[in-house]
């Protein structure tokens, strides 16, 4: 037994070695982008950042897109995306599910600390406020985000529905699916009644689209959310990453006057500054948000009993409890 042990411990070691040694001869990977708005709109905003990765660190750089947040997720999990550029709430299960591990956070072009979830609705709309969006007489259309979405989906599904003990599907005449600038120009031409939406993409909008941004109000507005991760395979190897690394933490910073200013321009597009150095550790608040969800869902459940629901909050609240504890000894969360 213990001969075959060891036998299957140098084997393993072995296929390790190869694994290791073949990622860190990487010549080209798949950045996977998700899916905020159209392909194209996202190519034209990213392409000059992954031309500019691609001559620093000599690994071609292709553009991974999909048409929803899942499908990034399982091209990492399926390792047709090794580094790629998440929400909190994908990126979660990127982490989770796809041998994900973030390294870099974005950080906002203007300062601000992170992005806010918003629901927004045409300027002309009676709506005015969360609680008549929660009248749920069936006669609203609902526009919300893709189900990985933090902004989109996890947040106001929180904050919003779950905290008021409230079924979209029950509440509104439809819902309806879809990324932020589809949902933004939907509340804009009257196609849903409200949507959920971030302050990053409404920046955008005002900047790409002003006519449309001009028709849109803002009657919600969520607690802060922490800025996007970059993720990239934990097995992508240590040469590659080195260089993914570098690049990232020196872009924007690092050369000329010149270069810096040119970098700062791409960045810019993308409505971010340089890069901060990042850890799963960035996860911690949105593990308690989803947590906090579900015991929400947990309380309003019609179909357990007390003794299922006690036991079930019990679980879930020792999952935050565990989660708040490595949060506190984090200091920059």
């Amino acid at each position: 037994m213990f001969k075959q042990s060891l036998m299957a411990a140098v084997l393993a070691a072995g296929s390790l070695s190869a694994t290791i040694a073949y990622a860190d001869e990487v010549k080209e990977i798949n950045f996977g982008i998700i899916s905020t708005e159209s392909s194209s709109n996202l190519k034209s905003t990213w392409q000059p950042f992954l031309d500019a990765m691609q001559e620093e660190t000599g690994i071609k750089i292709n553009a991974f897109f999909a048409p929803d947040y899942a499908g990034v997720i399982e091209g990492m999990r399926f390792d047709k995306v090794q580094v790629a550029w998440f929400g909190n709430k994908s990126a979660m299960e990127a982490v989770d599910r796809a041998d994900g591990e973030i390294f870099a956070q974005t950080v906002d072009g203007d300062g601000n600390p992170g992005y806010w979830s918003l629901l927004v609705t045409h300027k002309d709309s009676p709506l005015t406020s969360v609680d008549d969006v929660l009248k749920c007489d069936g006669s609203l259309n609902f526009g919300i985000g893709d189900p990985n979405s933090t902004s989109g989906f996890l947040v106001p599904t929180t904050y919003i529905f779950a905290r008021n003990n409230v079924n979209p599907s029950e509440c509104f005449k439809t819902v309806r699916n879809a990324n932020h600038q589809s949902n933004a120009m939907s509340a804009a031409n009257k196609l849903v009644d409200v949507a959920t939406n971030n302050t990053e993409n409404m920046r955008r909008l005002e900047i790409t689209d002003p006519e449309a941004h001009g028709k849109l109000k803002v009657i919600w507005k969520s607690p802060l959310i922490p800025s996007d991760p970059i993720v990239w395979r934990e097995d992508l190897g240590d040469e590659a990453k080195a260089k993914i690394y570098k690049f990232f933490m020196t872009y924007g910073r690092n050369g000329t006057p010149e270069e810096i200013a040119e970098a700062r321009s791409v960045l810019g597009e993308l409505q971010w500054a340089p890069f901060r150095p990042s850890s799963d550790a960035q996860l911690y608040p949105i593990r308690i948000l989803s947590y906090n969800k579900d015991m929400l869902k947990v309380r309003s459940d019609e179909k357990l009993s007390e003794e299922e629901k006690k036991a079930k909050l019990a679980e879930l609240q020792q999952k935050v409890d565990e989660i708040s504890k490595l949060a506190d000894e984090v200091p920059s969360l």
